[in-house]
């Protein structure tokens, strides 16, 4: 199933709906991408390291970590977390 492309606006928007429970500002792409990525990885007491990383870490080294971690049961990780940590490490050493 493919789904379409949103507009950034978009993106957003539905970002700060998710929050909007929370008091959270979000006022750029990125700062929404790391919101979305501690979210998913159940890890909100980092969340401002996920917000770094959105800012600091090329959007498809991101991707490729987060759908790794995505595309393992959910019975065999215990610590989504700790997973995507070590495959971003992994994706940026082979990058260099």
């Amino acid at each position: 199933m493919k789904t379409t492309p949103s507009s950034l606006k978009d993106e957003l928007n539905k970002f700060k709906e998710t929050l909007a429970g929370r008091q959270k500002y979000v006022r750029n792409e990125f700062q929404a991408y790391g919101l979305e990525l501690a979210k998913e990885l159940g890890d909100w007491k980092n969340k401002s390291l996920y917000i770094r990383l959105a800012k600091q870490v090329d959007r498809s080294i991101l991707e490729r970590a987060r759908y790794f971690v995505k595309d393992q049961t959910p019975a065999t990780i215990k610590t989504p977390y700790k997973l995507f940590m070590w495959k971003l490490k992994e994706l940026r050493n082979n990058k260099v």
